[in-house]
C-alpha cells in the first residue's frame, strides 16, 4: 500500500493484534464502532495457514501454498514458526516432515528451495521467510482496513526466550511492522474475554488451555478486578497438538484403503500428502457434524478414496490422544499447588479446543460451578482460534497511543513480576464452628491489595482471629448401605441379581469440598457486649512493600482496633 494518499498526505498510522502460530496465524483490530474484529485474508481466510511456497518464480501464500503440499512439497515452507531465534542444533524437525526440511547454514536454520524448475536452488533463512510471512498479513490487513499498518502487538507462547522475541521483532521490522509488545498467548485469551465485561470482576484464578496444531500450552493465572494478571505456573508439551489427531484418522483411512486396494498410501510421499490435507478437513468437520466423508481423488495408483466415519468411531480411534489432553490439564493443576476445586474458570484457547470430545473431558474433570469456555461446553464461548489475535488487538488499541519507551518502561519485568499472597489470609469468629474460615484475601493475591470483609457476630462478647489459611480438599465417603431389616440371604441374592446396574448407578461418590487449615494466626480482636444482629467489619491491607495492617471493628461504628505486622509470605508471579 501506497504511504500517500491522492498525493497529498499520509494515512493514518495503525496497530493491529498479531497471533503467529506454527499451523495458522490470525490478526485482527479493534473497528470504527469499537468492537474486535478478526480480520480476514483475500481469499475469506481469518485462519491464514502459516505456509509460503514457490512456483515458477511466483511465492504463494496461506491456503494457496498449503495446497501445493500436494505437488510441491519440497519447495513449500510449513512449522517454521518456532525455529525463529534457534540455532539449528537445538531445533525439532519432525514437524517439517511434510513439507521443505530445514538444514544448517552457519549454524542456523535455513530452507532451501527452488524457485523455477531448471534454476540453481537457493537458501533462505528462516528469519526471512518470517518477514516475507509478516509481510503478507499486513498487505491483507491493510487492504480490509484501508488503513497503513505500522505496527503490532504480537502474542508469543509463555516459554518463548528473549532471542526468540529479538528475532522476531527484526523479521517484523524488515517487513516494515513495528512489535510495540510480546504478549503472553494465555494472557491474551484472557483479555478477549474480560474485554466483554463492562465492570470489574471480582479476583478469580483461570486455567487457559491453548491446543495448537502442533503443540500444546498451558497456564493457570490469577486475575483481579483491576485488570493485572499473574501467572502461577506454566506447562508444555511439544509433542501434542491437532496432528495428533489428524494421524488417528490418517492412520484409519490408509488401513481401510489398504485393506480394499493391498496399498498403503502411507508409503508414497504424494499419496501421504493428500491424506494429511483431508484428514485435517475430516476432523473439522467432525468438530461441526456427527459424521464426515473423506474423498480424495487418485489416491494411489490411480484409484479413488471415499469412506465415512462418524463422530463416536473418531472418539473411540483418539482416546489416547484425547487422555493425553485431559493429563495435561491436571498436571498443570498440581504444578500450580491447587486443586481442581481452586480453578473458577477455564478457558480452551486455540484450532485444535474447537474438538468437542476434548472439551467434554475438561468439563468432567472440574466442579459443575466451573465454567469451561469451548464451543462443545458454553455457548459464552468465543471462537478458540481466534483468542489471541483478538486479545493481541485489544491491547494494540490501548498502547498503541504511547511512546515506546513508556511502553517498554511500563511493560519492564520490575513491574510486571508481580509479587502475591502465598496464603490465604481470613478470620474465624467465636461461635462458629472449629473448620469455620472466612477468607478476606485469597491466596496468590497481587500486592499491594486492600480487601474488607462484613461479618456476622453473636451477641455478647467475641473473639475474632486473623491468620493465615491454607486450602485443603476434605473428602467425604459416602456411609454404605445397610440391608433391610428382616430380609433373607435369597432376597439379597434375588436383590443383586435384578438391580445390579440400578445399584451401580444410584451409588453415591465421594463428596470433595474446599475447606482451609490454619497455618499462622496473624491477630486478635476482643469485642464485649455486641448487641443481636451486630455485625464486625474486618480489613486487611498488604502494602507495596508487602507490609500487613489489620483493622476490625463494629460494622458502621468509628475507630476500631488496628494491627500493624511483619510482611507476609509472598511469591513473586512466575516462579511458580
Amino acid at each position: 500500500m501506497s504511504d500517500e494518499t491522492n498525493g497529498t498526505s499520509s494515512p493514518e498510522q495503525y496497530a493491529i493484534g498479531l497471533s503467529f502460530g506454527n499451523s495458522y496465524s490470525s490478526i485482527a483490530h479493534i473497528s470504527q464502532d469499537g468492537k474486535v474484529e478478526v480480520i480476514a485474508n483475500e481469499e475469506g481466510d481469518r485462519q491464514i495457514p502459516s505456509i509460503l511456497s514457490y512456483v515458477d518464480g511466483e511465492e504463494y501464500h496461506g491456503t494457496q501454498a498449503k495446497a501445493q503440499l500436494v505437488r510441491n512439497a519440497k519447495n513449500t515452507i510449513a512449522s517454521f514458526k518456532d525455529y525463529i531465534g534457534k540455532p539449528y542444533k537445538s531445533i525439532d524437525p519432525t514437524p517439517c516432515h511434510y513439507s521443505a526440511h530445514p538444514t544448517e547454514s552457519d549454524g542456523k536454520v535455513v530452507f532451501t528451495v527452488q524457485d523455477k524448475e531448471g534454476d540453481a536452488t537457493s537458501n533462505v533463512s528462516v528469519s526471512e521467510v518470517t518477514t516475507r510471512h509478516i509481510k503478507k498479513l499486513r498487505a491483507s490487513a491493510a487492504d480490509f482496513t484501508g488503513k497503513n499498518i505500522t505496527s503490532a502487538v504480537v502474542t508469543v507462547p509463555t516459554d518463548t526466550t528473549t532471542e526468540q522475541k529479538a528475532a522476531l521483532a527484526k523479521a517484523a521490522k524488515d517487513a516494515n511492522v513495528e512489535i510495540l509488545q510480546f504478549i503472553n498467548e494465555p494472557i491474551a485469551a484472557l483479555l478477549a474475554y474480560d474485554s466483554r465485561m463492562p465492570e470489574a470482576v471480582q479476583d478469580r484464578i483461570i486455567l487457559v488451555a491453548d491446543f495448537g496444531g502442533t503443540r500444546s500450552d498451558a497456564a493457570v493465572v490469577v486475575a483481579t478486578g483491576g485488570g493485572l494478571y499473574s501467572i502461577l505456573a506454566t506447562l508444555h508439551d511439544y509433542e501434542l497438538g491437532g496432528s495428533n489427531l489428524d494421524q488417528v484418522l490418517i492412520d484409519h483411512f490408509a488401513k481401510e484403503f489398504e485393506k480394499k486396494n493391498k496399498t498403503d498410501p502411507r508409503k508414497n510421499d504424494r499419496s501421504l500428502a493428500k491424506l494429511k490435507l483431508e484428514s485435517e478437513a475430516v476432523k473439522k468437520a467432525l468438530s461441526q457434524s456427527a459424521a464426515a466423508t473423506c474423498s480424495i481423488e487418485s489416491l494411489a495408483d490411480g484409484v479413488d478414496f471415499r469412506s465415512t466415519i462418524n463422530r463416536t468411531r473418531f472418539q473411540l480411534l483418539s482416546v489416547k490422544v484425547f487422555q493425553r489432553f485431559t493429563r495435561m490439564i491436571e498436571e498443570i493443576v498440581k504444578k500450580a499447588g491447587l486443586d481442581v476445586l481452586n480453578i473458577d474458570e477455564v478457558i480452551l484457547s486455540g484450532g485444535t479446543s474447537h474438538v468437542p470430545k476434548i472439551a467434554e473431558n475438561i468439563q468432567a474433570l472440574f466442579p459443575e460451578s466451573v465454567q469451561v469456555f469451548a464451543p462443545a461446553t458454553s455457548t459464552a464461548a468465543l471462537n478458540p482460534s481466534e483468542l489471541s489475535a483478538r486479545g493481541a488487538a485489544i491491547q494494540a488499541s490501548m498502547i498503541q497511543e504511547f511512546d515506546k519507551e513508556d511502553i517498554e518502561q511500563s511493560t519492564h519485568e520490575m513491574v510486571t513480576v508481580t509479587p502475591h499472597t502465598q496464603y490465604a489470609i481470613g478470620v474465624q469468629v467465636t461461635g462458629d464452628p472449629a473448620d469455620a474460615f472466612t477468607v478476606i484475601v485469597p491466596s496468590t493475591t497481587a500486592v499491594p491489595a486492600r480487601k474488607t470483609k462484613t461479618i456476622n457476630a453473636p451477641e455478647g462478647d467475641v473473639l475474632v482471629v486473623v491468620s493465615e489459611g491454607e486450602s485443603d480438599i476434605k473428602v467425604t465417603k459416602p456411609e454404605p448401605k445397610t440391608k433391610t431389616k428382616g430380609a433373607t440371604v435369597e432376597d439379597a441374592d434375588d436383590e443383586d441379581d435384578d438391580d445390579d446396574d440400578e445399584d451401580e448407578e444410584d451409588e453415591e461418590e465421594e463428596i470433595r469440598e474446599k475447606v482451609y487449615k490454619v497455618k499462622k494466626q496473624l491477630a486478635e480482636f476482643q469485642f464485649t457486649g455486641l448487641k443481636k444482629g451486630a455485625k464486625l467489619e474486618v480489613t486487611v491491607n498488604v502494602d507495596s512493600d508487602l507490609g500487613l495492617s489489620i483493622t476490625a471493628r463494629e460494622a458502621k461504628g468509628k475507630g476500631g482496633v488496628r494491627g500493624a505486622l511483619e510482611k507476609p509470605k509472598v511469591t513473586e508471579n512466575g516462579s511458580a
